[in-house]
């Protein structure tokens, strides 16, 4: 990989890079999913099966689209019991995490009689998509289903794409039935979005779509966002690691690769204050590339946005790094919590040579559906705030009215809302002039 010194320069480049990876540098596969999702708004299951068909190569009717129990008994049949095992620790862990972020309704009482207060309630019907067809992603499962679970939603459906035999990939289904779904549908792609956000015969509307997916997927979330809410809309993943020279170049490159691997859009970054152990992580990248399985993924996905920057000072640095925004981000340094009290902009950040990031992945707890393209700046992790809709809650006495009631009308008034402060003044009898009748 090519070593990079920061400069101005380094962040155009940089910035005209990550641009290519928004889903606003894709127009024909929107046109592509503006058709697929007014096809299934107008047949429903019929446009459903007819994508599946087309795209994941298989054949579904009605009747087959939703993953019977009968599938699960026979899913757990083909997963390795230590594996289920494994499965159950991970939902210990993510649960108890998310089960800090649960919100209770509140109450204030005013000595006038006025009550005020917020009402937390889940939300009725959850949609969750988790892709599938060439891999399995039981950890997108559990990560989306769970803290959902947490925060009480009445129901929560899952989709995902079946492989060409019409099943769904057994760890896909165990992680499903373990986290507590209450339906998994056989649908992947626009056509999944789009049956969750409208409805079809056999999948029913939602309130909320959450999980990741490819830009089909992306560009579709985006695209209903209104007719249902979504968690935000996931972009490739992408890894920054800030490093000094106290950091093992032979660990920074594990980690940077085990992003790359992802997708040829993802993106890795190197900011470090040791041109040093820049060469060194170059060099330990070149050696691990000639090894590993998804070589050529990793190499199309380091060719484009993959960087070795070097800074001159760790303010820099640090600076670089909140204007990256990264969706992970590794702090390896002799101070790495100093440094990230620094940091604003990232979706999580792992600190020490010893939170490599697929720690959070799988079995931290923290949630690892994450902003990023930059959106780190003003989106959060997928949490128990995503399932929950607060309602605020009003009572006011006569006395409590009566005290502010002038106020009420002021307000109304320099806005030109006439019938506004007239709603107000008859409960006290008042004519248009503001004096009691």
């Amino acid at each position: 990989m090519k070593i990079e010194s920061l400069s101005g320069d380094t962040f155009a480049v940089l910035e005209q890079s990550m641009r290519k990876r928004s889903t606003d540098s894709y127009p024909k596969q929107e046109k592509a999913v503006s058709a697929i999702l007014e096809d299934v708004r107008k047949r429903g299951d019929a446009a459903v099966i007819d994508c599946e068909a087309r795209f994941d190569h298989c054949a579904l009717t009605p009747e087959t689209l939703l993953v019977t129990d009968r599938e699960i008994e026979e899913a757990y049949k083909e997963v390795d019991p230590d594996f289920v095992r494994v499965i159950r620790r991970a939902i210990e862990r993510i649960r108890a995490f998310h089960e800090q972020q649960k919100q209770r309704s509140w109450f204030m009482t005013e000595d006038n009689g006025m009550v005020l207060g917020q009402r937390v309630l889940p939300l009725d019907r959850a949609g969750v998509y988790v892709p599938g067809g060439k891999a399995a992603y039981p950890s997108s499962v559990l990560m989306n289903l769970i803290p959902a679970k947490v925060a009480g939603v009445g129901r929560i459906l899952m989709c995902t794409p079946p492989g060409r035999d019409g099943r769904v990939y057994p760890t896909t289904l165990v992680a499903a039935h373990e986290a507590g779904a209450d339906a998994v549908y056989k649908a992947g792609g626009a056509q999944a979005i789009a049956a969750m956000a409208f409805g079809t015969e056999t999948i029913p509307k939602v309130d909320k779509i959450t999980g990741p997916g490819n830009i089909y997927v992306a560009l579709a979330k985006r695209a209903v966002y209104g007719h249902v809410s979504i968690d935000s809309v996931a972009g490739p993943s992408e890894i920054t690691v800030l490093a000094d020279e106290t950091a093992d170049p032979h660990c920074v490159a594990a980690d940077l690769l085990s992003q790359a691997e992802h997708d040829e859009l993802a993106s890795a970054i190197l900011v470090t204050t040791s041109e040093k152990l820049a060469q060194q992580v170059s060099d330990e990248i070149d050696a691990y590339v000639k090894t590993l399985e998804r070589r050529d993924i990793i190499l199309k996905s380091l060719q484009n946005f993959g960087h070795l920057l070097v800074a001159s000072s760790m303010d820099e640095a640090v600076r670089a790094v909140n204007a990256i925004a990264p969706e992970h981000l590794e702090i390896v340094t002799k101070d790495p919590f100093l440094l990230m009290t620094k940091v604003r902009h990232a979706g999580a950040v792992f600190i020490g040579p010893w939170s490599s990031e697929p720690l959070g992945d799988y079995f931290a707890g923290p949630n690892h559906v994450l902003p990023t393209n930059g959106t780190a700046r003003f989106f959060s992790a997928l949490s128990v705030d995503d399932f929950i809709r607060k309602t605020s809650i009003i009572y006011s006495s006569e006395e409590a009215l009566d005290a502010l009631h002038r106020d009420i009308v002021s307000f109304a008034k320099a806005e030109g809302l006439t019938a506004h402060a007239n709603s107000i003044q008859v409960r006290f009898g008042e004519d248009e002039h503001g004096t009691r009748s």
